[in-house]
């Protein structure tokens, strides 16, 4: 029977109890720093040589449902009744608003090293030591909106605005195209500064500190934020009736994407998985 995944703002107290107690005794037992490195390791980017899995490419969202799955997995053997909770961003828009309380992930960073100092992931409650990173810093950090240079969470209107393209995505199948609903929800845009990152590339800037970096698995709104963006593509597909992924084929010797990206039937890689057998979940879970 499918379980269910629910909206963050919607948690009972003892909810949100269970799901940080799994998620630090899965950091304790060292699992969780596996998934920190398994997505620095995925996260090649368009002007990288070889195959991009994660990220700027179709496989952006098969990808990361199975990364969040394994988490999910992994969760489930500690306590069977923990599913990963989403946030809704264009609703909970705020730094004191769902998932940024005590009992959950608590706040903001403080303001002279963006150090998380509140809730269960701060450094100083001694469960939450950062050991794989792209820095040497030890503690949690954010900088939730972006206090020097402020930046704002997408609107409603911008995830409509991706939701409403038939298309899966588009060659050349990368960060550069402006058209597709992969790359209008992972929010790789045009020009420069803020109006650039949109969406789901967005949030990530928002929340800043560790969020921002191949190794922003070590903020615990990671999860969240992509069972959101998850949900997204459920949306998305019960909009678009008979819509796929895309590309159904692999790309031919000749294309410049030959051998970079994931076709619909091809391995994803680091799992034995296509991105066919994941457009369908429902078994496993739902949301509510």
């Amino acid at each position: 029977m499918a379980y269910v995944r629910k909206d963050a703002g919607t948690l009972t107290a003892a909810e949100k109890r269970r799901f940080v107690a799994a998620l630090l005794e899965v950091k304790r037992r060292g699992e969780y720093d596996e998934f920190v490195r398994m997505h620095m390791a995925y996260f090649p980017s368009d002007g990288e040589a070889g195959l991009r899995a994660a990220h700027m490419a179709p496989s952006f969202l098969p990808w990361h449902r199975r990364f969040v799955l394994e988490l999910e997995t992994a969760l489930r053997r500690v306590d069977s009744s923990v599913t990963v909770p989403y946030w809704d961003w264009t609703r909970d828009r705020t730094s004191s608003s769902v998932p940024w309380t005590a009992d959950l992930l608590g706040g903001n960073g403080r303001r002279s090293d963006r150090q998380v100092m509140t809730g269960p992931f701060a450094y100083r409650e001694g469960n939450w030591t950062i050991k794989e990173g792209v820095t040497e810093g030890a503690f949690l950090t954010r900088d939730l909106g972006r206090h020097r240079d402020p930046i704002a969470l997408p609107t409603k209107s911008e995830l409509k605005w991706a939701l409403k393209d038939r298309a899966y995505d588009v060659a050349p199948w990368d960060s550069t195209v402006t058209r597709g609903f992969r790359n209008k929800l992972e929010g790789w845009g045009t020009g420069r500064g803020s109006t650039s990152w949109r969406n789901h590339n967005r949030v990530h800037r928002w929340v800043g500190g560790a969020m921002v970096s191949s190794a922003s698995v070590n903020d615990p709104v990671f999860w969240l934020h992509h069972a959101f963006v998850d949900l997204q593509w459920y949306r998305w597909q019960r909009r678009h009736r008979g819509a796929r992924y895309l590309p159904a084929t692999p790309p031919g010797p000749a294309d410049k994407q030959h051998g970079r990206i994931v076709a619909r039937h091809e391995k994803l890689p680091p799992w034995d998985v296509t991105p066919n057998e994941l457009e369908d979940v429902g078994r496993i879970y739902r949301y509510a």
